[in-house]
């Protein structure tokens, strides 16, 4: 997946914004690249799990990226206390097969890391994020 470096701070400023509860959202994708970020909110106000506010969830979904032609590139959360590796929950709340799970880890603040996988059949592999500049 390819993602502008705007889009991928928007994730980590987002993470950073709501820490400590963790928080969530999804990237439109066209044709393997990022082309928007859509935070959500954490319906669950917690720092160890999340929940998208299903309102918002679908109004994101259906009225911003299938509506305009997208995809469901990218979904992301964060985790404020432990590694950006998908826990158990994160595995069972993959439903979307063809999307990449992002997660931004901020237990070290000053330091945030971005690791992005595929989550399908309770099996989780780590794929490549190409960070690329906007005017690529």
């Amino acid at each position: 997946m390819r993602i502008s470096a705007a889009i991928h701070q928007q994730m980590i400023d987002h993470a950073l914004a709501d820490a400590p509860d963790e928080c969530c959202g999804m990237v439109a994708a066209r044709d393997g690249e990022a082309v928007a970020a859509y935070p959500i909110s954490n319906a669950a106000h917690s720092p160890l799990r999340y929940e998208m506010d299903p309102r918002e969830q679908l109004a994101v979904e259906f009225g911003e990226i299938y509506d305009r032609d997208l995809e469901v590139g990218i979904i992301y959360h964060s985790h404020t206390r432990s590694a950006p590796y998908p826990s158990q929950t994160d595995i069972n709340l993959a439903t979307h097969p063809e999307a990449i799970y992002v997660i931004v880890g901020v237990k070290d603040r000053e330091h945030p890391e971005v690791r992005g996988y595929r989550i399908r059949d309770g099996e989780v592999t780590e794929v490549a994020l190409e960070i690329i500049d906007a005017a690529v």
